[in-house]
């Protein structure tokens, strides 16, 4: 199982600091691999880095993904503290709320949602992967980009078609960039979470009614929770996913297969 070692690497896991992020830099953490959370909010941050700490190397930045300046910080400060960046877990988003109709929705709310869950996406990923091709020239070739994309993505999504169509983007952004880096040594895969209880959820998942009318269709009959994320993520931050790229992971309990 040395494959699954991750000491001496260092992962970058934005919206870290709770939910599916969390879940993720936690096993990571645990697997030895160095994490750097990027979030908004510094009490959450500050929470998630003490767990964190009790299992192994980890800091913490306030960062807004969507603003450029703030990702370029941000990074600057992961390769002070670790020097060096060999994973780059793209999963800061928000959801969408699907309480609006599409002929309602104020191109404002559009765009808000787009420039966190893709932009912010883009200028993270696109940080990173500068930072691990100018490492691949020379001779230290190892990269790692995962996106928290979503089954919103593949699923005709009334009301939360500004969700969708950001996470739809993202598995061709995974893809398209799975097939450009991989001289460089680097992979790119997707992760597509199903119903999952988190803060973001936290909502929906109140609603007996709405309860009542997904459970029924999850094979599982579970929502999932931020642990269900963490043996994907040690495994596509390994050595052992080196051959596996441009993949799109879903992780939903069988909810897509039924």
């Amino acid at each position: 199982m040395k494959a699954f070692d991750l000491s001496g690497k260092v992962a970058i896991v934005t919206g870290g600091n709770g939910g599916i992020g969390r879940g993720m830099a936690q096993a990571l953490v645990e697997a030895g691999c160095a994490v750097h959370i990027w979030g908004r909010n510094a009490e959450k941050n500050a929470r998630a880095l003490e767990a964190l700490r009790a299992k192994g190397r980890a800091e913490a930045a306030v960062c807004d993904v969507s603003d450029a300046r703030s990702v370029e910080t941000a990074m600057a400060r992961v390769l002070d503290a670790f020097g060096r960046v060999d994973g780059c877990f793209a999963n800061a988003g928000i959801g969408g709320g699907g309480r609006r109709s599409f002929l309602e929705r104020p191109i404002e709310e559009w765009r808000k949602l787009l420039a966190t869950n893709l932009d912010g996406a883009f200028l993270t990923l696109q940080a990173a992967a500068r930072h691990m091709v100018e490492r691949a020239g020379r001779g230290d070739a190892f990269g790692r980009l995962v996106v928290t994309s979503s089954i919103a993505s593949v699923f005709g999504t009334a009301r939360n078609e500004h969700y969708a169509a950001s996470k739809a983007a993202l598995n061709a952004l995974t893809r398209a960039l799975a097939v450009e880096l991989a001289r460089h040594g680097i992979t790119a895969n997707a992760i597509l979470p199903g119903w999952i209880k988190s803060e973001m959820t936290e909502g929906v998942m109140s609603d007996s009614k709405f309860v009542g009318a997904v459970m029924p269709r999850i094979p599982m009959r579970r929502f999932g929770t931020p642990e269900d994320f963490g043996g994907i993520a040690v495994y596509l931050m390994s050595g052992a996913s080196s051959y596996h790229t441009g993949d799109l992971f879903m992780i939903d309990g069988g909810y897509a297969l039924f």
